[in-house]
């Protein structure tokens, strides 16, 4: 059965390509949704190039035929129609129609009653409310989403075998155990034999005959193999937990075996902490130098905002949102265990030093678009605030030599139009899942080690 689709304005400058996910149903775009992608065009934003790029595909279309009558979309029979009737649709008495909002549901209710049985796609939770209190169905825009928050790839995994296998997987570092002789439990607890596994997944190998007895490794694509990287400490750094030690490992693989990895995990797991960690322990303690230049972007300057209203350079612009960056330096130079002001001093100075030098580099992630990185360590810090577009964008950035980090946490989000599913971090985790270029670790709540105040927060707020 042919569907009925109105599209809302957030969708389209969420992404531009939406109008052809809808395979062989009818898309229906309100004039006023032109009047809104027409006052955004002119943004020098993520907001704003959306908006341009939707209004080329429109024009692509019309060429096509008469939009008001529909143009065909793709060979499914999906077609894409502008909307300009049902002026005179009564809707509520106190919707102002002069809100574009109010007019597209104005459009709706008209589709409705002739028949045309509209579903309304917004990313707005209280337009969908609205559409329904005229009993007109509303939907998310679910393209781009992935599985909920407890369904998520994680990158780790616990697996049981026998202590024999593990005895044997401890004698020397080149021994590794084949995935047959691994199992799991089921909710009922239940033997699950051959587990599925994913490349690069980290895995707790648990004894069936003792509890206590365990082994960490990582699954390789064929076999689970030992982590390499476990007993070092990068710039002093030493993993508290089984969390880290995950993190550790994936961070400390060279760029060509690891040029992605994506860590997700919430407040005070040290994600940002340890990535910058293991950067300055590349750059300054490993020779020949892997990476020349430390480079950290955030989207707390997103693409979808002007960093212009803030006064100073491009190094100023950016510079109040880096702060925790700052923090983050400070502690790694033991500036929490200094109590001296001569020392703290000399602890700011030698952090200022790495951004004089550009050791330590910030920018706005608006300005990665059209880069080709090239022995960069790169963090992407607070990427739950990016879009899935942003994330595919900052993926294919890199040129040789470069490792990508991606950092955030799901569950903490202030961007208006995304959530735990809809996320740039997540999107990049699920798409790149299995992928021999890709690794992957979520740390847990009881992983926090910032403070127990922290620790606690995390899980009762």
């Amino acid at each position: 059965m042919n569907k009925c689709y109105v599209i809302d304005t957030n969708v389209l400058l969420h992404s531009p390509n939406a109008i052809f996910t809808f395979n062989e149903h009818t898309v229906i775009i309100p004039e006023v949704v032109l009047e809104e992608l027409d006052r955004f065009k002119s943004e020098s934003s993520e907001r704003g190039a959306n908006s341009r790029q939707v209004s080329r595909i429109i024009d692509n279309l019309r060429a096509t035929g008469n939009l008001l009558k529909g143009v065909p979309l793709n060979d499914q029979g999906g077609v894409l129609r502008i909307e300009t009737n049902h002026l005179d649709t009564k809707i509520p008495a106190n919707w102002p129609g002069s809100k574009p909002d109010n007019r597209i549901l104005q459009v709706c209710k008209g589709l409705a009653e002739s028949s045309h049985y509209p579903i309304l796609v917004s990313r707005d939770t209280n337009m969908r409310v609205k559409a329904t209190i005229l009993t007109i169905h509303a939907e998310d825009f679910r393209n781009e989403k992935v599985a909920s928050i407890e369904e998520q790839y994680t990158g780790r995994g616990t697996i049981y075998t026998t202590s024999e296998v593990i005895n044997r997987f401890h004698e020397d570092v080149l021994n590794t155990i084949d995935p047959t002789l691994l199992f799991t439990y089921d909710e009922n607890a239940q033997i699950l034999i051959n587990t599925p596994l994913e490349t690069n997944q980290f895995f707790l190998i648990r004894s069936t005959d003792n509890d206590r007895h365990t082994a960490l490794g990582r699954f390789d694509g064929e076999k689970i193999v030992h982590l390499r990287y476990q007993h070092h400490n990068p710039f002093g750094v030493v993993p508290r937990n089984i969390g880290q030690i995950f993190m550790q490992e994936c961070l400390m693989m060279s760029a060509s075996e690891a040029p992605l990895v994506i860590i997700k995990g919430p407040a005070g797991t040290a994600k940002t902490f340890y990535s910058l960690a293991v950067g300055l322990h590349q750059h300054f303690e490993c020779r020949p130098r892997e990476y020349n230049h430390i480079l950290i972007c955030r989207p707390n300057v997103p693409m979808d905002e002007d960093i212009g209203f803030l006064p100073g350079s491009e190094v100023d612009k950016v510079s109040p949102f880096m702060r925790g960056i700052r923090d983050n330096l400070f502690t790694l130079m033991n500036g929490n265990t200094l109590d001296d002001s001569k020392d703290l001093m000399q602890a700011e100075d030698t952090i200022q030093i790495l951004f004089d030098k550009h050791t330590i580099q910030t920018e706005a992630l608006a300005f990665q678009r059209g880069r080709s990185l090239q022995k960069y360590w790169v963090i992407f810090d607070e990427m739950q605030n990016a879009t899935p577009r942003q994330a595919k964008g900052v993926i294919t950035r890199p040129g040789l030599g470069t490792k990508i980090i991606l950092l955030g946490d799901p569950a903490q989000i202030d961007h208006p139009y995304l959530d735990s599913q809809s996320n740039g971090l997540v999107y990049a985790s699920e798409k790149m899942r299995g992928s021999k270029l890709c690794f992957q670790v979520t740390l847990q709540h009881d992983e926090c080690e910032r403070s127990p105040l922290a620790a606690e927060a995390a899980i009762r707020l």
